[in-house]
């Protein structure tokens, strides 16, 4: 069983910057990938990042390459996403989610069993 209680959510203008957070609490975080997904209003949930259980490996949806961060802390049970260069269209609700499957790494938001309850994020231009 896994908690996750995300963080560091709000408003932000356009190109500015938020770092996420997600608290998490069960031992199946230090084996499990992590992963970030949004859902903007009207639309289906989307992929945006994951890291694998050591860090090691990492991915992110093309719309985010090169301006969003993930990464984890496996000692304060935390993962993270930077986001800097924010756009209005990366305005959702962001959730964090911990991957079924221990020691495997996917995108897809069917293989994830635990999720946090969403923050909102707001960029305006």
């Amino acid at each position: 069983q896994v908690q996750l209680v995300e963080s560091g959510g709000g408003l932000v203008l356009a190109g500015g910057s938020l770092r996420l957070s997600c608290a998490a609490s069960g031992r199946a975080f230090r084996t499990n990938a992590m992963g970030w997904f949004r859902q903007a209003p009207g639309k289906e949930r989307e992929f945006v990042a994951v890291i694998s259980w050591s860090g090691g490996s990492t991915s992110y949806a093309d719309s985010v390459k090169g301006r969003f961060t993930i990464s984890r802390d496996n000692v304060k049970n935390t993962v993270y996403l930077q986001m800097n260069s924010l756009k209005p269209e990366d305005t959702a609700v962001y959730y964090c989610a911990a991957d079924r499957t221990s020691h495997a790494i996917h995108l897809a938001p069917s293989q994830y069993e635990y999720w946090g309850q969403g923050i909102q994020v707001t960029v305006s231009s």
